[in-house]
């Protein structure tokens, strides 16, 4: 078997991993030609990664040239404990306020731990969502993972 067969991480493995993590790494097309790498929080619905942001931003911007992104979730400081995935993506842009609210109050649910939202913070996300989007991110293809905890200390 491979290193890389060792390394790579099974579809649950995948699943725990991304909900346990709270930034993925987001790099679009700039129209530069060099790659635009953002931190977003995200949430996971359906097996993709879901973001919001503000509408103007520059991400978006290339989005809206050239709907590729790739994303890295990663994870662990030394060698041994490096996990992580890299997701290639077409991403759609939603900005139906409706959407994008229902979004945004989902991710602060996660990011907060509460739910239901206090008032105060439905009212927050509401008065934000005309200004934002909602990032999907549908997988274009498999992912590429690793963790190097599954070498057991061989390098």
């Amino acid at each position: 078997m491979s290193r890389r067969d060792q390394i790579r991480m099974t579809d649950a493995e995948l699943a725990a991993f991304l909900a346990e993590q709270r930034t993925v790494i987001v790099a679009t097309n700039g129209h530069d030609g060099w790659p635009h790498l953002m931190p977003l929080w995200y949430t996971v619905r359906d097996g993709e990664l879901w973001a919001w942001t503000y509408a103007r931003s520059q991400k978006v911007r290339n989005l809206e040239r050239d709907a590729r992104a790739t994303l890295q979730v990663e994870d662990g400081v030394e060698y041994q404990e490096l996990r992580g995935a890299m997701i290639r993506a077409e991403v759609v842009v939603h900005r139906d306020v409706a959407t994008v609210a229902a979004f945004g109050a989902e991710l602060f649910e996660r990011y907060t731990g509460t739910s239901p939202l206090p008032d105060e913070v439905l009212e927050m996300v509401h008065a934000q969502a005309p200004k934002r989007v909602a990032l999907q991110f549908v997988p274009a293809g498999q992912p590429v993972t690793w963790n190097h905890g599954k070498l057991g200390g061989a390098y």
